[in-house]
């Protein structure tokens, strides 16, 4: 009798791990993976998504989870640095048994972890704060794309409408300030590419490195032709750094930048010298009451500290519950992309999503806006 208990017991474990065999996924509980920098100059960033989408995930867990499993997020810091992200990557892949990704953080970085780690290893990442092209390549030219859920519009979205608004204002004299890695040479690509369309090449370029705030070279090259305006395609420190640099050199372009810059970061960076400073969102505006998903971001921060992040963060990670409901009861990683890939014209409340058998792009929402007294953001 004790023989045939302990064969009972032995069978209802090797029935559960049957059952729950997929990576990240017990009975109660789904792992969830996250890389973002959570320290050095970028690290303000990471740090606003994370608190976010861990407010999120509480308040899905309180409810119940989901499909009755609640959510774990294993966040690990990479610092906007490549190599990290990569190694990031094979950690909650291989390490922490993530049954998916959420939220990573920059061009580079998550293009070479989806055509390295997660994308041969055929782990769903949704979200990153990117709008590379090389993250919304075709399916049938890259099948690793077939991971990646973007949930932005991209950085050629962006630098259309600016471009458009530069132009339909009479500047022609436009220059371009961007940093020297992935998120920076898309925006430059895009603003060229735009700028053509009106039969129209950058005046200038300027460059800084990644983790930078050495833009002397970029102030010299730009001042020469006294630009009418400039796209800054950087992250806010270097980007704040650009703007002290070019007035104190008597140069006063319109300035405008794309949407990974952090409005309140940069209006923080800069105090007054931020007013009068574009910025396209791809996102909506985090501080009205009109529209239903940004109503349901702000009851995650009820002290009123919204943000283009948070709100960014809010939307990727709606988008993965979304789909893990959709994954239902019995969750696979192969389910998971395709419940994903079902959320054709999908309204979260006011911001739509659009994926299919071939396509990732997610969303093309931009909408431009402009830093003010005090360094509000207006509309």
């Amino acid at each position: 009798m004790r023989a045939f208990k302990q064969l009972a017991v032995i069978g209802a474990i090797s029935i559960s791990t049957l059952c729950w065999a997929e990576p990240g996924i017990t009975a109660s509980t789904i792992t969830l993976g996250m890389s973002a920098p959570f320290s050095g100059p970028n690290g303000a960033y990471g740090l606003d998504m994370r608190q976010t989408i861990e407010a999120y995930f509480e308040q899905v867990n309180k409810a119940g989870g989901v499909n009755g499993r609640k959510l774990e997020l294993v966040a690990l810091d990479d610092g906007y640095e490549t190599e990290r992200t990569v190694a990031n990557t094979k950690t909650l892949i291989k390490d922490k048994n993530a049954f998916a990704l959420l939220a990573y953080y920059g061009s580079s970085p998550t293009t070479e972890a989806m055509n390295t780690v997660f994308g041969p290893a055929k782990v769903p990442l949704v979200g990153t704060i990117s709008g590379a092209a090389s993250l919304r390549e075709p399916l049938s030219s890259n099948p690793n794309s077939r991971y990646m859920f973007n949930v932005r519009a991209s950085y050629a979205d962006e630098t259309d409408v600016i471009v458009d608004q530069m132009v339909s204002l009479g500047l022609k004299n436009i220059a371009v300030f961007y940093q020297n890695d992935g998120f920076g040479k898309s925006g430059l690509d895009g603003v060229t590419t735009a700028l053509k369309k009106h039969k129209l090449a950058p005046a200038a370029v300027g460059t800084v490195e990644r983790n930078s705030l050495d833009v002397a070279k970029a102030v010299e090259a730009i001042a020469k032709t006294t630009p009418q305006a400039v796209v800054m395609v950087t992250l806010y420190k270097p980007t704040a750094a650009f703007v002290k640099a070019m007035k104190k050199a008597g140069q006063n372009p319109m300035l405008m930048t794309l949407s990974p810059v952090g409005a309140g970061k940069l209006a923080e960076e800069l105090g007054a010298e931020s007013r009068g400073i574009g910025i396209s969102q791809v996102v909506p505006y985090p501080w009205n009451n009109v529209t239903p998903v940004v109503r349901d971001y702000q009851k995650l921060s009820p002290k009123g500290g919204n943000s283009y992040y948070g709100m960014e963060a809010y939307l990727m990670a709606r988008t993965m519950v979304e789909g893990l409901k959709r994954a239902g009861k019995d969750p696979s990683r192969e389910k998971l992309v395709s419940a994903l890939e079902g959320l054709n014209n999908s309204d979260l409340g006011g911001y739509y999503l659009n994926y299919d058998s071939n396509s990732r792009l997610g969303s093309r929402f931009v909408e431009l806006t402009v830093i003010g007294a005090g360094g509000k953001v207006l509309r």
